[in-house]
């Protein structure tokens, strides 16, 4: 009987230079895997594999050396530790994230938790080619959220209460935008150097700074044979509905403009920088 190696592929199993031989590529969201989970394929890894996993760069576990003739008892063995496979091919691929705010102290919003949600919302859609999604949580960057072809950094616009401070001068050495100027009893931000790193917010002794959570928003990164640094345009986006009003017109445009086998950034390149932001910009203003 013929073997459907694209269907195979679509749903995470990838061909290996060994004959009859495939890596099983996980579905992993924002890099988190319970104990459970992770139990479970060791288990598998060990039955169905050569007892060794791969983490691959983008956050999620490879199974290597799974036989054809044992896929289904895979893919029903890794089912009873609430395991799924991934995907490959040209759709939307794992979302990757870093802790975020619920455990690092750097962190400006829940990374995780959009993380699961872009998930739901994405995971697998077909694309004229791959689609990643990636989010870090702060300016930190520990996520290199520009490399993917949608990056989401979370950040916070800060407001000073001149009620609440004592002037020590705790956010005005704490920034590193030079965005924060004391003088005559008074405090200053000039907001064109405002990254909207939260820094102050988090440093503040006497909780003066104000910080009001937001997401910044990237397209067209690139990290593979061809390497761009994903362009940041719009204002800081305060909301969910806004931002997935934004990422949905994105991926929308990809999907009706890109040529098969055409990454995004090519996409926009050949469309227009110029009208792509505006088509962006509009989403955003709804």
């Amino acid at each position: 009987m013929a073997v459907d190696y694209a269907a195979l592929k679509k749903g995470g199993f990838m061909r290996q230079k060994q004959k009859n031989c495939f890596s099983l590529r996980l579905r992993v969201v924002g890099g988190n895997v319970t104990a459970k989970q992770l139990s479970t394929v060791a288990e598998v890894a060990e039955k169905y594999g050569d007892g060794h996993v791969h983490l691959t760069s983008r956050q999620s576990i490879e199974i290597p050396f799974v036989k054809l003739d044992d896929i289904d008892a895979v893919k029903a063995a890794l089912a009873e530790g609430n395991v799924e496979p991934g995907v490959c091919g040209p759709r939307v691929r794992t979302v990757t994230a870093c802790q975020g705010a619920a455990i690092c102290p750097s962190g400006c919003i829940d990374t995780y938790a959009l993380a699961k949600k872009l998930d739901d919302h994405y995971f697998a859609r077909e694309l004229p080619h791959k689609f990643k999604f990636g989010i870090t949580g702060c300016q930190n960057n520990c996520l290199k959220a520009e490399e993917n072809d949608a990056g989401i950094k979370g950040g916070m616009e800060v407001t000073w209460n001149k009620d609440a401070c004592i002037l020590c001068g705790v956010c005005e050495k704490t920034c590193r935008q030079n965005a924060i100027t004391i003088a005559d009893g008074d405090i200053t931000v000039d907001r064109s150097k405002c990254n909207y790193c939260g820094r102050c917010v988090k440093a503040c002794p006497p909780d003066a700074w104000i910080g009001e959570p937001g997401y910044i928003v990237s397209f067209g990164g690139l990290f593979g044979n061809a390497i761009s640094k994903g362009e940041s345009f719009l204002p800081l986006i305060k909301d969910e509905d806004t931002l997935f009003r934004v990422l949905d017109a994105a991926v929308e445009f990809f999907n009706q403009n890109a040529n098969s086998g055409e990454r995004f950034k090519f996409t926009i390149d050949r469309y227009g920088w110029d009208k792509f932001r505006e088509e962006m910009l509009e989403a955003m203003h709804g």
